[in-house]
């Protein structure tokens, strides 16, 4: 399971909304417990790919993203990015660049604006798993 509050959902809806018709991204940070995590900062990053299909993270702002998290003493969960024109599901794109099995990505699909929907998913390989989001 992965929780976060409703106040770092409507950081990212409200981030994402502003960048259509481009993707928005940004990374997770939080703790660990067992298999749980919990969401303690979201960081808003640029999609400096400025595209509506897919998205890279500005290297400067990852970097001091981490630096951030290692001084609040948190843990990098994974990303998240939005999906303007298409479902909140992983593109073979995604898949395709999903290196670290053991992070989570989070993709929010603003396809009906007035419906956003939040998903989180494990990639390993060519395949993914939902994750249980817990938005609190």
């Amino acid at each position: 399971m992965i929780s976060m509050t409703k106040k770092d959902y409507e950081l990212i809806l409200e981030h994402a909304k502003s960048c259509v018709p481009e993707e928005a991204c940004g990374l997770i940070a939080g703790v660990k417990n067992g298999g749980d995590k919990e969401i303690k900062k979201v960081y808003i990053l640029t999609n400096i790919d400025h595209s509506n299909e897919h998205f890279s993270l500005d290297p400067k702002e990852q970097l001091a993203a981490v630096k951030d998290m290692r001084a609040n003493g948190l843990v990098p969960l994974g990303n998240w990015h939005s999906h303007p024109e298409s479902p909140s599901r992983p593109s073979e794109e995604d898949k395709r660049l999903a290196y670290d099995s053991k992070a989570s990505y989070m993709i929010l699909s603003l396809m009906e604006p007035e419906k956003p929907v939040l998903n989180s998913f494990h990639i390993e390989g060519d395949v993914s798993t939902k994750e249980e989001l817990v938005i609190c």
